[in-house]
């Protein structure tokens, strides 16, 4: 069949990212030696410099590895809420939901910590080694993607007059940075190479990698970030604000370990993190299909992801946090699952619905009981996935996070989502180079709900890498930007490749990226203002037209976007038996590749 690019094949190792830039950096760690996780460490720390506007490094990163021969493992980079972080504290500052922009919005930030971890833990190579590529692409310059500049545009106003340390680094002389120019920022590549100074008579190199990590919780690094907090900053409440953050909350929190969620499918097996991200809501939609799947790309087929994703994600608004034992096992059972499925008719549910697991009564926020619709159109000022992720007039989204997956030679796999601690997050803490987050957006200023704002607790993330198992052997690692509709796009890229016909004796991942993808926004949005669309589904336009008017007919409201709109998906694979590698990745946006050999 017909794609975009080919799907990669090779031996040695593979590496599929949201930037070339990222991809190529992981691959000169894996030819100079280094294993998929030192590769994922250098990729990510390129993405922090070539996608500014997507993540940075105080944001956050859920992390699945694969280590060869070993149990799939999650590594937690999701930070918690600070100490001084009470809903009374935000109540009394005249909010009804968590400012999507500025400190009041940012967790203690996690995705440092976790990288570091990784290196430490799994990796072979020194700090040194893998920070190389992103010190020199901060320092000594890269040729941007459209997308910074276009980001930049939408907060000018913004970053002149109150973020001035963001123009000073993104409005250097007036200009936001262009195409085809070279785009430097001196202060991060400072901030790496003290860094780097500071801990280079620490010891070897795990003692090293141990020092860094002291350095960002109670050194220099942390010193600022703790400044920045403090700083009155303009949100998008229209006023502005301090944070919570302090030294004690940067001090005493550490990247974790903890086992997946899973789900057994036809042979696979789907490892997921837990429920303090909506990880399980592809789980939940896998467990909600029939026996029988319609014909691939029908009206039928579409329909049923679509409804069940609804199903599913009324459950992720009424169960899921950080907060009291979520009820997953229910959540996944088969009898729990029939009994949903029955919900699924011919017509188009408008209907927030989330179930009672184990007979327990569901628990929805008046803010999500009574939501407004999602209001078309761009606003600098609010704050989706990031901000420029936004609902657009046209049903599309633009921009969202970045994705990195690595396999090498030895079997070692690796999905992580980065994301957060965007340009358009926060200021630029001037000396760091890089904003703080914004992650608290997504909890709820209302007591009682396994997603309410609370000190200590991880605000629930939309970030979900995905690792799957053949056999009980792990041979597939995916994710994709998009916030709430990551897990609408990786389903769908998850059937393609696992009941499609096989190409070229290998899993058929191009075609699966390429696919025509849609998602819904049936459900309270993650990200400030929390809206949504009741009965939406944004298609590309190459969906079949037949297939579009009969999901019009059935109740769906459906808005056609751009042709290539949908899912921006990452993936490799590692055939056991053939020894053979693969790579993908997604031709939206012109910047995602992957490369191996």
């Amino acid at each position: 069949m017909f794609t975009t690019r080919p799907t990669l094949q090779g031996t040695f190792g593979m590496v599929s990212s949201t930037h070339w830039l990222a991809s190529q950096s992981a691959m000169a760690v894996l030819e100079d030696g280094g294993n998929a996780y030192d590769a994922a460490v250098a990729g990510a720390f390129v993405l922090h410099v070539v996608e500014p506007h997507l993540n940075g490094p105080a944001g956050e990163v859920p992390i699945l590895l694969a280590p060869a021969g070993g149990e799939v493992r999650v590594l937690c980079g999701q930070g918690v809420a600070p100490a001084g972080a009470t809903i009374e504290h935000y109540r009394s500052l005249g909010l009804d939901l968590v400012p999507g922009t500025g400190p009041l919005a940012a967790a203690v930030p996690g995705a440092f910590d976790a990288w570091m971890l990784l290196l430490r833990d799994h990796g072979t190579k020194s700090l040194a080694d893998v920070l190389k590529y992103a010190v020199g692409y901060a320092e000594d310059g890269h040729a941007c993607v459209e997308n910074v500049g276009a980001t930049v545009e939408t907060v000018r106003e913004l970053f002149e007059t109150e973020w001035t340390t963001s123009a000073d680094v993104y409005l250097p002389d007036g200009k936001s940075p262009r195409p085809g120019e070279l785009f430097r920022n001196p202060a991060l590549a400072a901030t790496w190479q003290r860094l780097l100074a500071e801990v280079a008579g620490a010891g070897d190199r795990e003692a090293q990698i141990e020092a860094a990590r002291a350095v960002w919780r109670s050194g220099f690094v942390a010193e600022a970030l703790v400044r920045q907090a403090g700083r009155p900053t303009m949100d998008t409440s229209g006023e502005r604000h301090t944070g919570t953050l302090t030294a004690a909350d940067l001090a005493s929190w550490s990247a974790s370990y903890e086992a997946p969620a899973t789900y057994d499918w036809n042979g696979w097996t789907l490892c997921k993190a837990g429920p303090w991200s909506q990880g399980p809501v592809l789980l939940q939609q896998l467990a909600l299909l029939p026996t029988e799947l319609p014909a691939y790309g029908s009206a039928d087929y579409v329909h049923l992801l679509i409804e069940g994703c609804k199903l599913a994600m009324a459950d992720r608004e009424a169960w899921y946090g950080d907060a009291d034992a979520v009820p997953l096992d229910d959540l996944l059972s088969a009898e729990y699952n029939a009994a949903r499925r029955r919900l699924i008719d011919g017509k188009a549910s408008h209907e927030l619905r989330p179930g009672s697991p184990g007979g327990l009564a569901p628990r929805l926020c008046e803010h999500a009981r009574v939501v407004a619709p999602a209001e078309p159109g761009f606003d600098p000022m609010g704050a989706g996935e990031p901000t420029v992720a936004r609902l657009t007039a046209d049903g599309g989204t633009r921009g969202d996070t970045c994705h990195l997956d690595v396999v090498d030679r030895w079997g070692n796999m690796i999905a992580a989502t980065p994301s957060g601690g965007w340009l358009q997050s926060n200021p630029v803490v001037p000396e760091l180079g890089f904003p703080l987050g914004t992650r608290l957006q997504m909890t709820w200023l209302e007591a009682g709900l396994p997603n309410s704002l609370a000190p200590g607790r991880r605000p629930r993330t939309t970030l979900t890498p995905s690792i799957a198992l053949r056999d009980g052997v792990p041979v597939l690692a995916f994710g994709t930007p998009g916030g709430d509709q990551q897990d609408q796009w990786q389903l769908h890229f998850f059937l393609a490749v696992a009941t499609r016909a096989k190409a070229r004796g290998g899993l058929d991942l191009q075609g699966a990226i390429d696919a025509p993808n849609w998602h819904n926004d049936s459900f309270p949005g993650s990200f400030y203002p929390r809206g949504m669309r009741p009965g939406s589904v944004t298609v590309e336009s190459r969906m079949d037209e037949a297939v579009v008017e009969e999901l019009r007919r059935r109740g769906h409201d459906v808005t056609v976007g751009d042709a290539w709109s949908e899912g921006r998906l990452c993936a490799v694979a590692r055939d056991p038996e053939a020894g053979i590698l693969s790579a993908a990745a997604n031709p939206r946006g012109m910047q995602g590749y992957a490369v191996g050999r």
